[in-house]
């Protein structure tokens, strides 16, 4: 029996993805979490097979969450499902840790393929996603800029790309809103731009954010 926590802070989206796990005698959820810390939580405490994951979680992102499982539960399979497209976040997720990644707009057809895959100790990522992972180990020469930034960085500057005021940023994130302005003084420096908009252009120009995200 496989046992999974599901971790979304979503609650129709956990029934959704329970209603379609139960019907499969191999595989059983054995908790819900609707929080990084609350995730971090039940895994001190109880032990599981699978933990899918969200990548967009309040206070505490699926990021986080992988980062500290390393030291609490390294053997942990971690399956990412995001409503975030492979290009925008499953590099930095296989890299954190994750041995799989799945976009909410495929969860309902590769799901148990899935699960059943990381549970037997593979990997579930594409081809394209391999090829980066690849090109990751090769010299920073050539890379697109936003690869140079640290996973936190890399969420602020998709926020500020979508719109979000630091202030809304620091409330999203519990950070001080002099930390959220730190990080964009880093992300400018690193990227070597100057201002929101360069940012927002950057990132609409690279697939990182859409209109309707």
């Amino acid at each position: 029996m496989i046992r999974v926590l599901i971790a979304d802070d979503h609650a129709l989206f956990r029934e959704g993805l329970e209603q379609i796990l139960t019907d499969h005698a191999d595989i059983a959820v054995a908790s819900e979490a609707s929080t990084g810390p609350e995730v971090l939580e039940l895994v001190a405490r109880h032990e599981y097979d699978i933990l899918l994951l969200d990548i967009a979680m309040p206070g505490m992102s699926g990021l986080d969450v992988l980062k500290q499982l390393r030291s609490l539960k390294p053997k942990l399979r971690v399956l990412i499902l995001s409503m975030y497209p492979e290009e925008q976040y499953a590099v930095r997720a296989i890299k954190a840790g994750a041995v799989g990644y799945l976009t909410k707009q495929s969860a309902s057809n590769e799901l148990i393929k899935a699960i059943r895959k990381v549970s037997a100790g593979g990997t579930y990522i594409s081809s394209s996603i391999t090829d980066k992972l690849i090109l990751d180990l090769e010299p920073d020469t050539g890379r697109p800029l936003h690869e140079k930034l640290s996973d936190r960085e890399y969420q602020v500057l998709c926020m500020i790309a979508r719109g979000k005021s630091v202030g809304k940023i620091a409330k999203e994130l519990f950070l001080s809103v002099k930390t959220v302005s730190t990080h964009r003084v880093h992300i400018l420096d690193k990227m070597k731009m100057q201002t929101n908009a360069e940012l927002t252009n950057y990132a609409l120009k690279h697939d990182l954010v859409n209109l309707t995200d």
